[in-house]
């Protein structure tokens, strides 16, 4: 008994695999900078002022920068809104008409070429008659309203219920458009373990559980791995996802890092590669909701990719960058991951003599749940925040880290 009911209070916490979780029972409270009052921080080896960029968002999902410095901003509720000279704009510059609710709108990509023809572009769950899957738009910014709004691509990844669906959203160096389906798993979260719909993932006739490689009117890329073969979907790049929430692509190397939500533990670092299986739901380091690990043979199995990181216990990891930036000399190469369930930033180093990596918590002290991760064009971080999943609170926010003046020691007076 005692048993089934620290698993039935693990699966209440840990719902993020879904794409839904309560902030942690016991949380501290939201401790956010005010207009014009930064707060003053340690973070990770830097003294840090964490700086309102906006607030009054309600659950900000995304955010992109345009090329004259203004950020756009998706709300999960369904709205699309621009944040130009640090103030927010009152009117959304897109209202998403369907569905409702509050786990609605999601990716947003900014066309590498957007000078020239100010196209925006918005990833969201779709109702048909089909069920609710994800579906990809383009639009016009003309004048911060976004414009003829057209719809490019629409996932084969039908359910029934909202669950699973990732949809993150990015343009690559490769000027292709980069986009996540999750497992759409709406059997999950149970006592009972049922493969029936996250297996779908190692199927390549459909979306689900897919990395997606797109050209920017929503077609298949060309060179895609599996353009030509019989059976398989010529969008998908890469398979055995369970819920891909970010990319990155390695300063260096050029090498794709996604991050993934595991299962109960297990979130995952993934190095991509075209036509690669990932694993899921036969292989992952994390376990089933009831208990039970996800396959008998759940740690290895032949062509089948590792993880280049993974987390045990979870923290739910939504975005990552590596910075490359100026203004935190000490941080350049490292990797930055915010986290959901973990209410937390981790910066993670590389070739440390004797580690393969260092993950440094930092900003906990802010009490929020970190949805997105961007370096912005002047070298500074950018943070999408929101309090709790769910809410229809304006109490989201986006921050941006600066560097602060050192903390002076005791008894030492500055002159």
């Amino acid at each position: 008994m005692r048993v089934r009911r620290a698993v039935a209070a693990l699966a209440a916490i840990t719902a993020i695999g879904a794409g839904a979780v309560q902030a942690q029972p016991g949380a501290p409270r939201a401790n956010l900078p005010e207009p014009g009052k930064p707060l003053a921080l340690n973070a990770a080896g830097e003294r840090v002022n964490v700086v309102l960029v906006a607030g009054g968002l309600v659950a900000p999902w995304s955010i992109a920068f345009l090329p004259d410095g203004a950020l756009l901003v998706t709300e999960s509720r369904g709205a699309l809104r621009v944040v130009r000279n640090g103030e927010l704009s009152a009117a959304p510059a897109y209202q998403l008409p369907d569905p409702s609710g509050n786990d609605a709108l999601h990716g947003l990509a900014v066309h590498p070429d957007f000078a020239r023809n100010q196209l925006v572009y918005l990833s969201y769950l779709k109702r048909t008659d089909r069920g609710v899957t994800l579906a990809v738009s383009r639009g016009k910014l003309e004048n911060d309203r976004l414009n003829g709004v057209e719809e490019i691509f629409v996932a084969d990844a039908f359910e029934s219920q909202l669950n699973g669906s990732a949809g993150r959203l990015t343009f690559g160096p490769d000027r292709m458009l980069w986009f996540t389906v999750g497992d759409r798993d709406r059997l999950c979260c149970g006592a009972t373990d049922d493969n029936s719909i996250r297996i779908l993932a190692q199927d390549l006739s459909n979306h689900i559980g897919k990395i997606l490689r797109l050209t920017d009117e929503g077609k298949p890329a060309p060179g895609n791995p599996f353009i030509g073969r019989e059976g398989a979907r010529p969008e998908i790049y890469s398979y055995g996802h369970r819920n891909g929430y970010d990319f990155a692509w390695h300063p260096e190397t050029g090498e794709l890092w996604e991050i993934e939500i595991g299962p109960m533990g297990g979130d995952e670092i993934n190095i991509i590669k075209p036509g690669a299986n990932y694993g899921w739901p036969l292989v992952s380091t994390g376990r089933n909701y009831s208990g039970t690990l996800v396959s008998e043979q759940p740690w290895h199995r032949e062509g089948m990719e590792q993880p280049r990181m993974f987390w045990v216990p979870q923290i739910s990891p939504s975005s990552l960058t590596f910075y490359t930036g100026d203004k935190f000399p000490s941080w350049q190469g490292s990797l930055f991951v915010g986290a959901l369930s973990g209410m937390q930033v981790q910066r993670v180093q590389f070739e440390l003599s004797g580690q393969a990596e260092r993950r440094t918590p930092m900003l906990t002290e802010l009490g929020v749940r970190f949805r997105d991760i961007e370096q912005g064009p002047d070298g500074y971080l950018y943070f999408a925040t929101e309090v709790r999943y769910g809410s229809s609170n304006p109490d989201g926010t986006v921050i941006r880290l600066e560097p602060a003046e050192p903390a002076q020691p005791s008894g030492v007076r500055q002159r």
